[in-house]
């Protein structure tokens, strides 16, 4: 259904490559007024792609896209992130996708305490905060979606024996973030039932061979059956659009769409895939 974000204000985190410069993408392609947001403006000192890439290309759509530069680690530089983009967007925002994630994969057991502080700092934390500063307004309109961005690695081991290769050795700290994400996804749901805000989380399916997950996993990454980066994007576009009573679901992306009957489509929203 083209346009069918036409008159929504979204905003989404980590958009400066991977799944968040493509979600951004896909909702300015169907008519959203996106803000984009991430650390730096310009290109990582070693992944390609930046906010301006993004803002380049979502805008060729049509809409009005901005972005606000903040640090999601920093809990003081986050609290703007919503008062500027309902400035620039001249109201306050309708959809929130927070898609922004750190990801540092080591054993568990020498993991330092800095590095556990910097993954929730960002993964959980910031997420929350966002929440708290766009419910407002949610419940003022009586609606508003809000979709976490999860993990597979947030679900728990089984055995024994135990898998011990691979990412089982280095991915606990990033998915028990992912898991904590999960379980207030859940609990704001319910708070905020029958307010007619949708809380949700999607996790891939599969593997999705973003620049940054390529540049830490590797090889890791390469073994794994590989999810298209259009496929992640339309369960998000789902869950952005869905009815106030789909919410509070933790959600695999092609079991969403193959449940839903959803066709994936381009990320300009033109075509099947």
């Amino acid at each position: 259904m083209p346009n069918r974000m036409r008159g929504r204000n979204a905003l989404v985190t980590g958009a400066s490559r991977g799944i968040g410069a493509a979600v951004a993408e896909r909702l300015a392609a169907e008519g959203a007024n996106v803000v984009i947001t991430a650390r730096t403006v310009d290109h990582h000192t070693t992944l390609a792609g930046s906010l301006h890439e993004t803002l380049e290309r979502a805008r060729r759509h049509g809409t009005t896209v901005e972005l606000v530069a903040a640090d999601l680690a920093d809990g003081d530089d986050r609290t703007r992130i919503v008062p500027e983009a309902t400035a620039l967007l001249g109201g306050p925002i309708d959809v929130l996708v927070n898609n922004a994630a750190a990801g540092v994969y080591q054993p568990l057991v020498d993991y330092p305490i800095r590095r556990r502080r910097l993954m929730f700092e960002v993964n959980v934390h910031a997420p929350v905060d966002l929440v708290q500063a766009v419910v407002p307004g949610m419940r003022r309109r009586g609606e508003g979606w809000v979709v976490n961005l999860s993990s597979g690695s947030a679900r728990l081991a089984t055995g024994p024996p135990f898998r011990t290769s691979g990412m089982a050795l280095v991915n606990g700290v990033y998915g028990a973030t992912k898991a904590a994400l999960n379980r207030l996804t859940s609990a704001l749901a319910v708070e905020l039932y029958g307010t007619g805000i949708r809380v949700n989380t999607v996790e891939p399916h599969a593997a999705v061979a973003t620049e940054g997950a390529v540049a830490h996993l590797g090889d890791t990454i390469a073994d794994h059956p590989a999810e298209a980066m259009e496929t992640m994007v339309e369960a998000v576009l789902y869950l952005c659009d869905c009815g106030p009573e789909h919410t509070g679901r933790i959600e695999v992306s092609r079991d969403l769409l193959d449940a839903t009957g959803t066709t994936v489509m381009t990320l300009d929203g033109s075509r099947p895939l």
